[in-house]
Parts: structure tokens; sequence; C-alpha cells
């Protein structure tokens, strides 16, 4: 990522292009170079009416980082969707957008692995950069399994044909049609990937489709640390919003008695966290027992990664390496995670003494 995740920048609209009836790219120059990992997204803030400092939309990047300095993201018109449709309806060249520097955690790095996609619909967003980047850079063979209502609806189509006729050895496309095959089932996945049961799977798509092909791949005894999965969600609060306060911010359900049965210690105690965020390690001694992580390291000039600040996006994830914190809400991280020490900075309060984390991972 770039020298400071926490600071938004302005991008230019330099292309618009119509990819199927109802989706679109953006193409977008940054005033200067940002840095990103294949499968990431964007923060996009749009106009609300109904917030008058915005709302905003996370939206994944379709280009690959090796291909130019240029940015591009794709959107897909959602039924009643604010975001989707402000996009499609009203960004055009020379249009400039507020954006949150690239984030997320649905990524590959580059190895010579095998690599197994599933992309259902507007999921081969983040899938077609993982794709491209991995055929480019390494030297693994990629399967993309790509499901779609029918064939006017396949994003990308002459993108991919190019890719399978650019490396005829080393990719394999399986089209999966609604219109023709039906929806498809756990069975059925099973069947078409069960040969690829070593490469490293990466799954996103709508919760249906990501839930069949999940089960495909537990069935077929993928282990957790080659099992990726995305997760489309729409953001409730706005990052773009320095003035967002602290505590739970996705939920205004959450009481004051709910946020003190949490901090059990005086708000006035501090607590020890130490860690490493990019390249700047720290190891401070003030972190307040009333005040989230992330706030805390912001505060500190720490350039820790966020989007949503509300619990509804990835992120801000870490790892705890030593201690314990109390996460005061959580709508992403699944039993899993949690196990594997997986925490989420915009939701953590210190529960330990001496805390150790880690951004790596």
């Amino acid at each position: 990522m770039g020298s400071n995740v926490t600071e938004s920048v302005e991008l230019r609209v330099v292309d618009v292009i119509e990819e199927t009836s109802d989706a679109k790219s953006f193409v977008l120059e940054a005033p200067s170079s940002l840095s990103y990992r294949p499968g990431q997204f964007l923060t996009i803030e749009v106009p609300s009416d109904s917030n008058a400092g915005g709302a905003a939309r996370c939206y994944s990047l379709s280009s690959a980082p090796h291909e130019s300095d240029l940015l591009k993201i794709t959107v897909k018109r959602v039924r009643d969707g604010y975001g989707s449709n402000w996009m499609c309806d009203n960004v055009e060249v020379g249009h400039t957008l507020k954006a949150l520097p690239p984030s997320g955690l649905f990524t590959s790095r580059q190895t010579s692995s095998d690599l197994l996609l599933f992309a259902g619909g507007s999921g081969i967003t983040p899938v077609v950069s993982i794709a491209k980047s991995a055929l480019a850079l390494d030297s693994g063979d990629v399967v993309l399994f790509y499901a779609n209502r029918n064939e006017a609806s396949v994003i990308f189509a002459g993108e991919l044909s190019e890719l399978a006729a650019k490396y005829p050895d080393r990719l394999l496309i399986v089209h999966w049609l609604e219109s023709v095959q039906g929806i498809p089932t756990v069975t059925q996945l099973k069947n078409v990937v069960r040969h690829f049961s070593s490469y490293d799977a990466y799954v996103c798509g709508p919760a249906p489709f990501m839930a069949t092909a999940l089960t495909a791949l537990d069935q077929l005894g993928f282990p957790r640390e080659r099992k990726h999965h995305e997760r489309f969600i729409s953001l409730d609060g706005n990052p773009f919003d320095t003035n967002v306060a602290a505590y739970k911010r996705n939920s205004s359900e959450t009481s004051i008695e709910a946020i003190d049965s949490i901090v059990s210690e005086p708000p006035t105690r501090s607590f020890r966290v130490s860690g490493k965020v990019g390249d700047v390690s720290f190891d401070h001694n003030d972190w307040p027992s009333d005040q989230v992580l992330l706030d805390f390291l912001l505060e500190k000039k720490l350039a820790a990664p966020f989007s949503c600040r509300s619990g509804e996006c990835s992120s801000c994830t870490y790892r705890i390496v030593e201690g314990a914190v109390n996460m005061i809400g959580n709508d992403v991280l699944d039993d899993e995670d949690l196990n594997d020490g997986l925490r989420l900075a915009c939701q953590s309060l210190p529960d330990t003494d001496e805390i150790s984390i880690s951004y790596d991972f």
C-alpha cells in the first residue's frame, strides 16, 4: 500500500467502459502512484441526500498492479442499490472521485502456487485481478470457474478470452451459465474441481454462490490456509467523516450500558500495546481502556489500515500475538478467524495489561 493508508485521495476518471448492460468499469488516475495487491478494493465516497457528509461504497479493483499506474474499478448495478446506480448513471470522464487508498485482505501474494478461482457474477472483479497477476508474474496454473445468469451477463468476456489465448497451457476457464446449466450445486462443483484439490482457492460472488463453493471445498478437504473468500458489504457508516464517533460505529442500537459492560476497567486506565504497522514498529503504554485500537493507532500517527471503521469490512484486521482484547462488534470475522487470533482494530478494546499485535499474517 501507499505510505499513508489513512489519507483520502482524489482520483480522476479517464475512461468509462461499458462491460455489460448493467456493469461499467471506471479507469482512474491518481495524483501519484498508489500501490496495491491483486484482489483489493477502493472505498469511494458517493453523495447522499440522507447524509450531508456523503456515503461510502467499496468497489473491487479489476486492474492488476503490474499493468500500469492507472486503477480500474468495476461496478455492477444492484436493484435499489444507491451507490452502484449513482456510479453508473452519473460518473463520466473528467469527473473526480474521492477515495481511500486500496485496502482489503482478499489478496494473493506473488508465489508459484496453482490457483483455483471461483467467481459468481460481479465477483469476477477482484478475481480477474488475481488471475492476471498470477499469470503475468508467477509460474503456477490458474483454473477459473465463472458462473453467470446468461452469456450476456459475462463481465470481461473479451479480456478472459484474450487471457485464455495468451496462456493456453496455464489457464483453464469453466463458464457456467444458469440459463443453460441451472444454478451450480455442491456436487456439481466438486465434480468440476476435484482434480485441483492441491490448489489455493479464492471465492467471490453472491452469498449463496460462495456458500456452495465453500461447502464444496470443505467436502473436498481443502485446509483453511488454502481457502480465501471475499464478502460484498454495503457500508452503513461514512469512513470519510473524520468525526466518526468511537466505540461501536456499525449499530446505533448499541447502548452505553452494553459498552460499559465490555469496558470493565475505569476509563482512565491505560494499557500497553506493541507491534508493527507497515515498516514502523511501535510500543505504547497509554492505550486508554475506552478507546478502540484503530483510533488509538491513528492518533499516534501510525498508518493503520482501515476502510469502513464500523466492523463491516475486514480492512483493519490484525492478529493478536500476545494478550487479549474485547471486540464491541463483528460482522465479518467467523469462528475460524477468531480462533486464529484475528481481530478488527476498529472494534477492539484492551482486555489484558500488555498486548502485542501484528498486521502481517
